[in-house]
């Protein structure tokens, strides 16, 4: 069952590095995906232009392609943003344990309220705009990784060569950077993973409202919300971007999953009994 869920693992690896490499290699390779051409506005997809053209005549697969680098690039930042800035409030909380009660009491509460509405909230008071998105995304998902990883904490804690190390006089701080640390890793990695499935979906959603990346720079979440108003004449104006968030949502969540097998064995061994 490993080697099956390790080629599954590479497969779904290989598709996301697949479209990665393309939407960095081909604004190479295309023409200015901001440059407009009226006289060709609002074609269908040939053979000059794959994925047609917009009410401006700019070329939609140069636009898909650098859209993506946009998009992936921003849930990459907000991702390692969350995932580290939750690292370190989980380990505070999990070592601490007294004030980790009251961080957690915070986490709790913030996490009671759905994400797209905190979001959207963030947005329209600070504005939209790329920093604006990269802080209240990044807030909203710090409090998941950081019980994440004070879970896993609270557990370490209770070893022995933790215990060991406190006995000998290392401080806290060293204890957590030496013995604590190093062992929660391979669980924020995963975190990173699960994290930036959300993140791509929360960035597409703020875009399609007008409320994160703007115009005339292209990502796949306003790509969609240009081509809502053509739904019914140009329907691929809309599928093609809309397509390629759901893909590397689903292909993000699946590698999450591979790899929450492969580090948890509480989950590995859920997953060999469901087989």
């Amino acid at each position: 069952m490993t080697g099956r869920r390790n080629r599954k693992l590479l497969v779904v690896g290989g598709l996301l590095g697949l479209i990665t490499l393309l939407v960095l290699v081909l604004p190479l390779l295309l023409p200015d995906p901001d440059a407009p051409d009226p006289v060709n506005r609002l074609l269908s997809p040939s053979f000059e232009h794959p994925m047609g053209t917009d009410k401006y005549g700019r070329d939609l697969f140069a636009r898909w392609a650098s859209a993506g680098r946009v998009s992936i690039g921003m849930t990459l930042l907000i991702t390692v943003c969350a995932a580290t800035l939750g690292t370190f409030i989980g380990l505070v909380a999990g070592y601490f344990t007294r004030a980790g009660t009251v961080i957690m009491r915070v986490v709790d509460a913030w996490m009671a309220f759905p994400s797209i509405i905190l979001a959207i909230v963030f947005a329209v008071v600070v504005g939209p705009g790329m920093l604006s998105e990269l802080l209240a995304v990044t807030i909203i998902f710090t409090p998941y990784t950081a019980r994440v990883i004070r879970s896993r904490v609270l557990g370490l804690t209770t070893r022995a060569y933790v215990k060991a190390a406190r006995v000998a006089g290392m401080g806290p701080w060293k204890t957590l950077a030496v013995h604590v640390l190093p062992n929660t890793l391979p669980l924020a990695v995963v975190q990173c993973v699960l994290l930036s499935a959300g993140a791509m979906l929360i960035d597409g959603s703020l875009s399609f409202l007008g409320l994160g990346i703007s115009p005339p720079t292209a990502t796949w979440g306003n790509m969609v919300s240009d081509g809502r108003t053509y739904l019914h004449d140009h329907p691929t104006m809309v599928l093609f971007p809309g397509l390629t968030i759901a893909l590397f949502v689903f292909l993000l969540n699946l590698a999450g999953s591979g790899l929450r097998t492969l580090v948890d064995p509480r989950a590995r061994q859920l997953a060999d009994r469901r087989a």
